[in-house]
């Protein structure tokens, strides 16, 4: 039997009995790029409103030693603050949560202005609480800005010009694209989740069609026919990725939905078809690899629920990229394009940021992913051709 012919057979026939089942039909091919796009919109638009009402609405700051600076309080309320009692007990107030910023003023403040000497003033917070960090640096840049007012006044009571205290002109330009200010978050959430779709997104079908199968005795006939093992290996991987690209597809494409009728997304990224058909060439390489590694791993299995506990590791490999690089931040070197995951995440926050991708970059990461995934191809081919897998554990 001609191998290619043996491909598109085994390829339909795995088709044919995923379509059968509507339900599971509709977790690969629905499900997915429905909930990934309405997840982000989700994150995206609760992120900037409580962005925007931590930075607009007023700000309550509970102050130790109000009465030994009632300029700078009356000055602080001018400037949308909210002035209260401190908690008695502070350090509880701040660990519970209860408070997220105080501001003590030293006793000595008033003696200290009035020798125009540094008065001490002290900003209490808990620098591990993510929620806090927003009020905390609005009442520093308060602050900064008060201490710059005064100073500068007292230097003019003077006859002093406050240039002069200000020897150097530092002027801070941005020269990041607008894509990259916009894709912030979206670089830490997004190729996680496009990598993790990509690279589980035909494991259903290749678990079932190789292990599920082993399991229902049903491999032995296909396996006793004379057609080429490499042959059926590709005929299940094909099926099982063409389904995994046809999910990677409609997810992409419901982003570009959702930036249409959500401005959030579409202020967070540009979401175009050139970028969109850029995200599928990135990832259609991790599609393989994924796939093809789960069918050796699933050729190893002597049962589904076997081959299911690979999952429980397996999704944890895509994260690794983005803890390594939140841990240990690395530039950009031609050496990562090699490594899988870590290529994959680096492309897509070229894509998201606007950046160009390098010719070179997109030889080397295309030369190493399907590199990686024939590789993977040939152990499951070497797999299947050992008598045992015919064999129901």
């Amino acid at each position: 039997m001609n191998s290619l012919k043996t491909l598109s057979v085994v390829m339909r026939k795995e088709l044919k009995d995923l379509f059968r089942d509507r339900r599971t039909v509709f977790l690969s091919l629905a499900l997915g790029p429905i909930l990934l796009p309405l997840l982000l919109v989700g994150i995206f638009t609760l992120t900037e409103n409580r962005i925007r009402d931590l930075s607009e609405k007023p700000l309550e700051l509970p102050v130790i030693g109000k009465d030994n600076a009632p300029n700078l309080i009356a000055w602080l309320e001018g400037q949308n603050v909210t002035i209260k009692d401190a908690p008695k007990d502070i350090a509880a107030a701040i660990a519970d949560q209860k408070e997220d910023v105080v501001l003590r003023i030293g006793d000595d403040y008033a003696e200290k202005w009035r020798k125009s000497e540094p008065a001490p003033v002290e900003v209490l917070s808990d620098s591990t609480r993510q929620n806090a960090e927003v009020p905390v640096k609005r009442v520093q840049a308060l602050l900064q800005a008060y201490s710059g007012q005064v100073g500068a006044l007292r230097l003019l009571a003077r006859g002093v010009s406050p240039a002069t205290m200000a020897p150097l002109q530092v002027r801070q330009t941005d020269m990041a694209s607008e894509e990259a200010k916009r894709g912030r978050l979206v670089g830490v959430l997004l190729p996680y989740l496009l990598i993790l779709s990509a690279f589980m997104g035909g494991a259903y079908l290749i678990m079932d069609a190789t292990a599920g199968e082993r399991e229902r005795q049903s491999m032995e006939p296909l396996l006793a026919t004379p057609a080429a093992r490499g042959a059926i290996v590709s005929g299940k991987v094909a099926a099982a990725c063409a389904v995994a690209l046809l999910s990677l597809a409609f997810t992409l494409l419901m982003f570009k939905l959702t930036a249409v009728i959500s401005p959030t997304v579409g202020r967070q990224m540009s979401v175009s078809f050139t970028t969109i058909a850029l995200l599928l060439l990135i990832l259609m390489p991790m599609v393989f690899i994924g796939t093809t590694l789960l069918t050796f791993l699933s050729a190893t299995a002597k049962s589904m629920k076997e081959a299911q506990s690979h999952m429980s590791y397996l999704m944890l490999l895509p994260m690794l990229p983005s803890i390594i690089l939140m841990v240990n931040p690395v530039k950009t070197q031609l050496w990562q394009f090699a490594v899988p995951f870590l290529a994959q995440n680096q492309l897509i926050l070229k894509v998201v940021r606007g950046e160009a991708i390098d010719p070179v970059q997109w030889v080397i990461y295309l030369a190493a992913s399907f590199g990686l995934s024939g590789l993977m191809w040939f152990l499951a081919v070497r797999r299947y051709r050992g008598e045992q897998l015919a064999i129901s554990g």
